[in-house]
C-alpha cells in the first residue's frame, strides 16, 4: 500500500484497536482460490469505500485490494458486527476525542451502507 492517504485512514492506533476484532478467515469448501489479501489493506480500503461513498467498483487500484474482495469483507464484518464492537472498544481505550470521533464515522458510516443495501 505504502501512500500517505492510507496511513491517514488508519493510523497504527486504530489498526491496532481493529486488528483483534476482525473475524478469521474462513476456508473456501470448494478450494482453490488466491492468497488472503493482507488485512490492514482491505480495512483501508473498505474505510477508503465508507467515507468517500464511492461505488465499491471504484476502489482506487492503489489500494491494492480488488472492490469484489472489499466488499465480501465489508459484508462479512458487518455480519460478524465489528462496526459496533469497533466503536464500543474506541470509546473504551482511545483517549483522544479526535480519533474515537473518527471511529465513530466509520461504524455510522458502515451501518447506513449496510441499512442502504437491506433495503434495496
Amino acid at each position: 500500500m505504502g501512500f500517505d492517504l492510507a496511513q491517514r485512514l488508519v493510523t497504527d492506533d486504530l489498526w491496532l484497536l481493529v486488528e483483534p476484532l476482525l473475524p478469521a478467515l474462513g476456508f473456501r469448501r470448494q478450494g482453490g482460490g488466491t492468497a488472503p489479501v493482507d488485512e490492514r489493506k482491505v480495512f483501508t480500503a473498505v474505510v477508503y469505500v465508507l467515507m468517500s461513498e464511492c461505488p465499491w467498483r471504484q476502489l482506487p487500484p492503489r489500494f491494492d485490494v480488488s472492490p469484489a474482495t472489499a466488499h465480501r469483507r465489508f459484508t462479512a464484518w458487518t455480519r460478524a458486527d465489528l462496526w459496533r464492537s469497533l466503536q464500543a472498544r474506541a470509546e473504551e481505550q482511545l483517549s483522544s476525542f479526535r480519533e474515537r470521533r473518527w471511529v465513530a464515522a466509520i461504524a455510522d458510516a458502515a451501518r447506513a451502507r449496510a441499512m442502504s443495501r437491506a433495503a434495496t
